[in-house]
């Protein structure tokens, strides 16, 4: 039986490059459920174009060996690398984005320009996923963010950066805390009284551009519905965003899915 071949780069939980006789969805269930290398979680991959080459990568190699099992079973994964992966993608070789619940249900992004108007002064919260992965709060918008976090120059940055905005009203997170300062975390694994401190502290000094919430962001404890925006690809010279669906939309056309979210 002839299976298409794929280029899945993992991101969420280990950056990786994989070819694959798996579609995605049955990517992601492997990965999630059908591997003999237990994971509980979500799992998040982009595919990449088939005709991409790097000589950092053994992708033609990789691609020869890419044959059934003797029983007509497709070849689930060949690993090529687990090292620098993303550091050696271009950005527009990246086709789509796959979300993945820890159950195996998976929702599709499709790249589109970004075109959201910003207010100045805002903090957000970013989540880095790979290959860094600090929770960040910082006043700079989606792009300048990861302009910032990929600066040569940045001892603390990466080549390139995967990474997403947390939803969070800081004002109302503000005013709930002053009443109930034992409140839950809005950000898991975060506790509301750091979270507050951090606010405090960039409030007070206009100069400084950003604040480390957490050395690991844990973006697999993070719900889907709390992503804003959706999910960027930053370098020095380009980005590539993957616009998240509305819940709406999504509850509309990927009922499975919107109710692991």
């Amino acid at each position: 039986m002839q299976y298409d071949s794929h280029l899945y780069q993992i991101l969420a939980p280990n950056p990786a490059l994989v070819a694959s006789q798996l579609d995605p969805e049955a990517f992601a269930k492997h990965y999630t459920a059908g591997s003999v290398r237990y994971y509980a979680g979500k799992i998040v991959f982009a595919e990449i174009d088939i005709n991409y080459r790097h000589p950092y990568f053994k992708i033609d190699d990789a691609l020869a060996a890419l044959k059934p099992h003797p029983d007509g079973r497709p070849k689930a994964t060949i690993f090529l690398s687990t090292y620098r992966v993303l550091e050696h993608i271009e950005l527009d070789a990246i086709k789509r984005v796959f979300l993945s619940t820890p159950e195996g249900y998976t929702l599709a992004l499709d790249a589109a320009p970004y075109d959201k108007t910003h207010e100045e002064g805002f903090l957000r919260i970013y989540a880095e996923i790979a290959p860094l992965r600090m929770l960040v709060m910082s006043r700079m918008d989606f792009p300048a963010f990861g302009k910032y976090i990929t600066d040569p120059t940045f001892p603390k940055g990466a080549p390139k950066q995967f990474y997403t905005q947390i939803e969070l009203d800081i004002e109302h997170f503000l005013e709930e805390f002053e009443d109930r300062p034992t409140m839950h975390a809005p950000i898991p694994g975060l506790h509301p009284s750091n979270l507050r401190a951090a606010i405090m502290e960039l409030r007070a000094d206009p100069g400084k551009q950003s604040k480390g919430l957490r050395l690991d962001s844990a973006f697999e404890t993070i719900p889907y519905k709390l992503i804003r925006h959706g999910f960027m690809f930053a370098s020095q010279d380009s980005t590539r965003f993957f616009p998240m669906p509305a819940r709406a939309e999504i509850e509309a056309t990927n009922y499975r899915f919107w109710r692991a979210m």
